[in-house]
């Protein structure tokens, strides 16, 4: 079995941190070593432990290969230093550029709100009346759209409710027309039956009266 892949963090045990710094640094200059033999390079390793003690290899004398690395760098700084020079040059006139463009743009606003008209001549002045108007114009505009955006929607929202009120007439009318309807004759012969029941029992109540039939001379009160 393979060894499973290790969690690159500080080991907070210090004996197996020890142990660890150890190899690795073992392990290291024997890369550097055969990096050198292979491929015949000079080859310079430095290694402080966390105790600041120091740990070196190199594949020839280390005073040698440091001088020569110290000489490659200035030399390398003093071929670039021109060109970081020219383009520190070029970002400083830029940036007076834009520095006097804010100025410009600083003065401009404030005679546009009124303010430091004084020194203005009379060419300025239509120059800075005609901004104004065109800039009235532009806001004007806008504010037109909006209102009629705005139109716009309250009209879509008297539609729904014109719309939502024919619905709710429409459901009354179907209501009304599903209702069961009595039929005409039905209704007649309704009120022909009470009519007759009516007469009956009006009959009935004078027949019921007792009369009683008296023949001779009328009886004379005292």
């Amino acid at each position: 079995m393979g060894r499973g892949k290790i969690e690159i963090k500080k080991i907070e045990n210090v004996t197996s941190r020890q142990v660890t710094f150890s190899k690795r640094r073992s392990g290291l200059f024997k890369k550097a070593h055969e990096l050198s033999v292979l491929c015949d390079a000079q080859v310079a390793a430095l290694v402080f432990s966390q105790s600041g003690r120091l740990y070196e290899y190199s594949s020839s004398e280390m005073e040698k290969i440091i001088e020569r690395y110290g000489k490659f760098s200035n030399d390398s700084f003093v071929a670039e230093r021109p060109q970081v020079e020219r383009y520190l040059q070029e970002l400083k006139k830029e940036i007076d550029r834009m520095v006097k463009k804010i100025d410009l743009l600083e003065v401009h606003h404030r005679k546009l709100m009124g303010q430091g008209l004084g020194s203005c001549s009379v060419a300025e002045l239509q120059e800075i009346d005609i901004q104004i108007e065109k800039s009235l114009r532009i806001v004007r505009s806008r504010k037109a759209e909006l209102y009629a955006g705005q139109l716009e929607k309250l009209k879509e929202k008297e539609r729904e409710l014109l719309n939502e009120r024919k619905r709710l007439r429409e459901e009354q009318l179907r209501e009304r027309l599903m209702r069961p309807v009595v039929p005409l004759t039905l209704q007649i012969c309704d009120k022909g039956k009470s009519t007759e029941d009516g007469g009956r029992t009006k009959h009935s109540s004078t027949s019921d009266v007792e009369t009683d039939l008296f023949i001779g001379l009328p009886v004379t009160r005292q």
